[in-house]
């Protein structure tokens, strides 16, 4: 199958990186994906946010909540489905982009560390990719995501070189890579693909060449 005839599903967690997604790194992973001739459908939990961060003063405000099916919204331009929805028979790989949300929304991570529990439909979409052999990528602190549901596999992914973060995640029964910023971690073998992001990154343009291999290796083993 040739790249154009692909179709990559995102998760996507809100909209910021204090309380959702991070929005370069959705950008980042959206764009590579068209430039590379595939195409995408976003998705998010209809849920509430755990928080609502104020991205100026970078505060939580109390007594503010917002939905992030709605957030993640503004990111893929209202071209969103809740992930209620998601049906694995109809793509080819799976990409989860990074941000707080993803330790706090899609999981609490953020809380818990290894002993985190992951968003039901989460976790339903990570495990049906896994099981019909669709390539799996994540960003970021995502990983850990990913690692909290399937590493009982055994898998192996990367966050960077954060010593905590990989402790966590290596007992979740996952093997944890250090990587450049500017690489991607692929385990062949599980077909998943992870990449630093802003977990190392000091730019934009740094978290954009990871999340270009990232996708690259992705549709090389869809």
């Amino acid at each position: 199958m040739s790249a154009e005839e692909k179709k990559i599903a995102v998760i996507l967690s809100g909209c910021g990186v204090f309380d959702g997604s991070e929005i370069h790194e959705a950008a980042c992973t959206l764009l590579n994906i068209a430039e590379q001739g595939a195409a995408y459908q976003c998705f998010a939990p209809d849920i509430e946010q755990t928080s609502v961060v104020n991205h100026y003063t970078k505060s939580i405000e109390p007594d503010q909540s917002r939905n992030v099916l709605v957030e993640a919204a503004r990111i893929a331009r209202g071209n969103i489905k809740s992930l209620a929805d998601f049906n694995p028979d109809l793509f080819d790989a799976l990409i989860l982009p990074g941000g707080q949300g993803a330790a706090k929304n899609l999981c609490d991570f953020a809380l818990k560390g290894a002993d985190c529990e992951v968003n039901r439909e989460v976790a339903q979409a990570i495990n049906a990719a896994y099981d019909k052999q669709l390539p799996i990528g994540a960003v970021c602190i995502a990983p850990a995501v990913v690692a909290r549901v399937l590493g009982k596999h055994g898998i192996t992914v990367t966050i960077g070189n954060d010593a905590a973060t990989a402790a966590e995640i290596e007992k979740t029964g996952a093997r944890h890579k250090n990587c450049n910023v500017d690489d991607a971690c692929t385990d062949r073998q599980h077909k998943i693909v992870t990449t630093p992001a802003y977990m190392l990154a000091t730019s934009i343009a740094e978290v954009n060449a990871g999340i270009k291999k990232l996708v690259t290796e992705i549709l090389k083993l869809s």
